[in-house]
């Protein structure tokens, strides 16, 4: 399981422009990181480079567990979330088909799928298709996922968009227990985290 990530003179290119370059961070168990900087800066692009989803220009991510180093393609399968900043779900879908399909595809079960939901103030809309959601309620829905299936990378955009202030709390909280058991989060964000985390600007 990944105990430290390794972000290494890091370079993202999208077409013939430079995001940023040099970019060098580290992250350790039960440590955070919001990812600030304006619209555009790389923010995203960086969350995607560490999931492996975007090839990086230059410099490599390398991710650690108490063993030693873990090959990354291991350490992005079995170890991180990333939750984008489109919610992704199937609106024609219940809430707790998508929840549970969700839960399922990461590792999870329906039962912690379900636990999860009344953590964040869902229980009582899990009956209902998507589409009815607000779109706080369907962010929430989201983000579930992370703690119905447990997994130590937390990689999250903007999460706390659409979230109303009791919303917030309720994330607030789960993010405060997945560092407290040792977990990690890497956040792009415009809005100040309601947890601890050192601030990283992208092309300031």
């Amino acid at each position: 399981m990944i105990a430290r990530l390794d972000i290494e003179s890091l370079a993202i290119q999208r077409g013939d422009r430079i995001l940023f370059a040099g970019l060098n961070a580290s992250l350790a168990a039960g440590g955070a990181v919001a990812l600030t900087g304006a619209n555009g800066a790389g923010k995203t692009s960086l969350l995607r480079a560490v999931a492996g989803l975007i090839r990086p220009a230059a410099g490599r991510v390398r991710f650690f567990g108490t063993d030693g180093e873990i090959e990354a393609e291991t350490a992005r399968r079995r170890d991180c979330h990333l939750i984008g900043h489109q919610d992704g779900l199937k609106t024609n879908r219940l809430a707790r088909e998508e929840l549970f399909f969700q839960t399922r595809w990461s590792g999870g079960g329906d039962g912690a799928a379900v636990a999860a939901a009344e953590h964040l103030g869902l229980g009582r809309l899990l009956g209902l298709e998507v589409r009815m959601l607000s779109a706080g309620q369907r962010r929430s829905l989201g983000l579930a996922r992370l703690i119905a299936a447990p997994r130590p990378l937390w990689l999250l955009d903007e999460p706390l968009a659409s979230l109303d202030a009791t919303r917030r709390t309720f994330f607030g909280e789960a993010m405060s227990r997945h560092l407290k058991g040792g977990g990690m989060i890497v956040a792009a964000v415009h809005d100040a985290l309601p947890i601890a985390a050192r601030v990283v600007e992208i092309g300031g």
